[in-house]
């Protein structure tokens, strides 16, 4: 496998080459990744490889450094480069000094290393401008199991006088290569994390977000690069990276004169400047990086496994099946409307009853979304015995209860904002511009910070029976403006912002280690690893139609892992479209993520209830494949011949639950030799079909015994021809 020593590329019958005695060597390694720098004392630190591990780096002490003629710029690839000298592209960190000056020159000033456990190692390099008081750290954490790699940046004012930060990034990486392709992902509310692959040309591709709140619903900042071709599945050397940050983002794609690839990711510098006290600090969010030689599956692994372990609450906890009140109830309900779900729920032998928007208010009763919004008192008149009594029926009935707040947000018809309007965002006298009929509150106030975390402990106070949160934020900010900070430090806030809802995420941790919190911003708003390890799981979308879900999901789960993506079964057709689509295809799209459902339980009769009791008993079996499991994408939803399917595999390969649909009418062809992936080719494995609707079977193998070679190799065939047909397979080693 070609391997990228960057630094080779730069040779030139101009250049001047020195050797140096006080080379050193820093080595960032995980089981299978090494990155690689090169540094001398008070040089600029030069990035020298990122890709498969390298047993002997003695090689790069043997490397000389490349000078520009005339000059003592090296033309080596940074570390971290900073404006000033003869760098010309867009930096990784723009400075303006107390004096005015708006050139910054960082150099090597030490490295250190430490153990932080069995699977995690710290290295540190810091940097130093020559002239000037700054002091940059770049961190790296490196995850020697799952291949992660964690950057992060800390700039330190070491001197007397302010000076300002005018952007930095979490991560530079230089790449060279005779093409790049960038996957990212866009969308709007409802179609969030649309894949889309390109080709990059000469210039700049930018991926950004200056909506703070929501800042993922249209664009996300995890990418994925291609060298030399389009990303395959297993195949080809592919890089990919996703910011752990909850607000505005910018992700940079810049090519120079020699070719070479210059790839910016970090917190968005649009009017964000930042005014660093003497002895204040200001660290970026992490860049959480992986590479593949083998391909875009193993880079969905490798996140999946990493952030099961260190970016999801409760990762290793089997997640519930949820029925949400939301589609079947809307803001029009009662206390028997509720009970009655509950009881209808407990039949299907759901395990969680979750209550949706409306239920607070009294002086602004929320009967839909123009009122009540920051009023977090029961409201009498729907619920007269309150919300421990709704809880209690739902323990006695053999259920968890849950219940949703969104507690950033207040409607201008609300006690709440008629009493402290300093709290909410504003821009001046300008006007406040409702969304949704809400406004923003200004989480860079510690006292709006209080009343966030103060809300949540009320809500979860009213019943020791609470044991699950939805977290909704249904707005951007927009006309940016706080009361809470000075004339001089308005940019600051799109940084404090997102660091004041941080805090509050581990005040109420540190409070509530247990309890099961959803992440949802009208759906998929606030998808990143900053907000997620916080959580338990998260909303991909309001949208619950399958068929849109299958590309949702897909580009969702190329990053976030199955068991913390709530997919729910909705009744066809509803708010979302008017396309009817079968309970047995609704089922099985949600079965591949957390299942839940969001219908009117009672609505369920006959044929379909017996199908959905049993769908539900069927999941249950294959859980802990879904939700602990390896991913393996065997068909895109994005192809085009109107196919999908995927399977999990277990960590031990002794099963796996494989998905298949059909999204188009095929002409009576049937779906043959769909090869399976992950499997031991050693093992024998029996095949059940599962989800079997009105005794349509799609698998007629069940009876027989296949190796995991014949099935890798050769498949399977599957009686899948019409639209919106659907296969689900046990796989078991026999």
């Amino acid at each position: 496998m070609r391997h990228i020593v960057i630094s080779i590329l730069f040779l030139s019958v101009f250049s001047v080459c020195i050797f140096s005695q006080n080379k050193e060597i820093i080595e960032v390694r995980t089981n299978d990744l090494t990155m690689i720098f090169s540094a001398l004392k008070n040089e600029k630190v030069s990035f020298q490889y990122w890709g498969d591990k390298i047993n002997d780096t003695s090689a790069f002490l043997k490397k000389r450094f490349k000078r520009q003629p005339d000059s003592n710029q090296d033309t080596d690839p940074q570390l971290f480069p900073a404006y000033g000298g003869r760098y010309y592209l867009n930096p990784a960190l723009r400075l303006t000094h107390s004096d005015g000056v708006l050139t910054t020159e960082l150099v090597f000033a030490g490295t250190e290393k430490k153990v932080m456990d069995e699977n995690r190692i710290e290295t540190i390099i810091h940097l130093k401008d020559l002239f000037y008081p700054v002091l940059v750290d770049v961190r790296f954490v490196a995850y020697q199991k799952e291949n992660i790699i964690c950057q992060s940046v800390v700039v330190t004012n070491a001197g007397k006088k302010n000076f300002s930060v005018e952007n930095v990034a979490s991560t530079y990486i230089p790449l060279h290569a005779q093409s790049y392709y960038l996957t990212h992902f866009h969308g709007t509310w409802a179609a969030e994390m649309q894949m889309k692959e390109e080709k990059l040309t000469p210039g700049v591709k930018v991926i950004e977000s200056k909506k703070e709140v929501r800042a993922t619903q249209s664009e996300s900042p995890s990418f994925l690069l291609s060298l030399n071709g389009p990303a395959q599945e297993n195949s080809g050397e592919i890089y990919a990276g996703s910011l752990a940050w909850s607000g505005n983002f910018a992700l940079s794609f810049e090519f120079d004169e020699s070719g070479l690839l210059n790839i910016l990711g970090g917190i968005n510098p649009f009017a964000s400047t930042y005014h660093l006290q003497p002895n204040q600090k200001l660290e970026t969010p992490e860049m959480v990086l992986t590479y593949s030689s083998k391909g875009k599956g193993q880079i969905t692994r490798n996140y999946h496994d990493w952030s099961r372990k260190y970016a999801l609450a409760h990762g290793a906890k089997i997640r519930p099946i949820i029925l949400n009140s939301w589609e079947g109830a809307y803001f029009n309900f009662d206390e028997k409307t509720l009970t009655d779900m509950m009881d209808n729920a407990a039949k299907f032998g759901i395990e969680m009853f979750v209550l949706d928007d409306g239920w607070f208010g009294n002086n602004y009763p929320r009967n839909g979304d123009n009122a009540g919004l920051g009023d977090w008192q029961v409201n009498l008149k729907k619920l007269p015995h309150g919300i421990g009594y709704l809880a209690d029926h739902a323990v006695a009935k053999g259920l968890k209860f849950g219940i949703w707040i969104e507690p950033e947000m207040v409607n201008p018809e609300s006690d709440l904002a008629k009493k402290h309007p300093e709290w909410v965002v504003k821009s001046g006298k300008r006007d406040i511009l409702p969304m949704r009929n809400q406004w923003l509150l200004d989480l860079s106030n510690p006292k709006v910070q209080d009343f966030v975390f103060n809300t949540f402990d009320q809500v979860v106070s009213m019943s020791p029976n609470i044991s699950y949160i939805k977290w909704d934020a249904n707005r951007h900010v927009d006309n940016v403006g706080s009361d809470y900070l000075s004339k001089e430090n308005q940019t600051h806030f799109w940084y404090d912002y997102v660091k004041g809802l941080y805090s509050v995420y581990e005040r109420i941790r540190a409070k509530y280690p247990d309890i099961e919190i959803q992440l949802c911003s009208s759906g998929g708003g606030r998808l990143d690893f900053g907000a997620l390890k916080y959580h338990d799981e998260f909303w991909a979308s309001d949208n619950t139609n399958p068929l849109n879900r299958l590309f949702i999901q897909y580009g969702s789960n190329t990053f976030f892992p199955a068991i913390a993506t709530a997919a729910h079964v909705s009744t066809s057709p509803n708010h979302q479209t008017g396309q009817m689509l079968p309970l047995k295809f609704r089922f099985d799209v949600a079965m591949t993520g957390r299942l839940g459902m969001e219908l009117q339980p009672k609505d369920i009769v006959g044929e379909d209830y017996e199908f959905a009791k049993n769908a539900i008993i069927d999941y249950k079996m294959i859980r802990p494949i879904v939700q602990f499991g390896d991913l393996y994408r065997l068909i895109s939803p994005y192809d085009e011949n109107g196919w999908s399917s995927l399977m999990y595999v277990s960590k031990d390969k002794k099963q796996a639950a494989f998905f298949a649909f059909s999204l188009k009418y095929h002409d009576r062809t049937t779906f043959f030799e769909n090869k399976l992936n992950g499997l031991d080719p050693g093992k024998n494995y029996k095949i059940t079909e599962l989800n079997i609707k009105s005794g349509q079977r799609t698998f007629n193998g069940t009876e027989k015994t296949y190796t995991g070679d014949y099935l890798m190799k050769v498949g399977i065939g599957l009686n899948l021809g019409n639209p919106f047909e659907s296969t689900v397979l046990l796989v078991k080693e026999d």
